[in-house]
């Protein structure tokens, strides 16, 4: 994981909220003859979103994509808070901060692509997965490793979890 700023900033975050393509999958989705859409999830990353949500950090999905698929998924990984076909992720973001009682300061958001960069400079602490655009990188705090759909959440939930347990220490 590469980073641009201080490690200490990820024991702060109380909010971790994610995009959907390209970051809990690869980007990709399957749309067969009848329509019917499906995706591909990592099952190492819902145990990283399961061990989270258990240490009392809010887990959040906004995506400007519809799917049946991921709505089936969160709420298999008690996520509660997933907001679909959202054309401005910046303003689906404030209302659950407001909602929750979060300060944008303890947020974090991962993203891989353009439309990810307003909600990216608006948290605490920002993540591009490795897959994500050249501009994400350069715009993000961290870096992930790992591609969408092959651990980046998982990487970031670990780095989320380490931090705490070191602050907590």
């Amino acid at each position: 994981m590469s980073q641009r700023r201080p490690a200490r900033l990820l024991a702060s975050v109380r909010l971790v909220a994610f995009d959907v393509d390209g970051v809990f999958t690869d980007g990709r989705f399957y749309l067969s003859n009848t329509g019917v859409e499906s995706k591909a999830f990592c099952t190492q990353d819902g145990f990283g979103v399961r061990r989270l949500l258990s240490a009392g950090v809010e887990v959040a999905v906004i995506s400007g994509r519809t799917s049946a698929a991921v709505a089936m998924r969160m709420d298999e990984l008690g996520v509660r808070h997933v907001v679909q076909g959202c054309n401005d992720k910046i303003a689906a973001f404030e209302t659950l901060i407001g909602a929750l009682g979060i300060d944008s300061a303890e947020c974090a958001y991962v993203g891989d692509d353009v439309p990810d960069l307003p909600l990216l400079a608006r948290v605490g602490v920002s993540f591009a997965v490795a897959n994500a655009v050249p501009e994400l990188h350069q715009a993000c705090d961290f870096s992930t490793q790992a591609s969408g759909g092959f651990g980046a959440v998982r990487e970031v939930c670990d780095m989320l979890l380490d931090a705490r347990r070191r602050e907590a220490s």
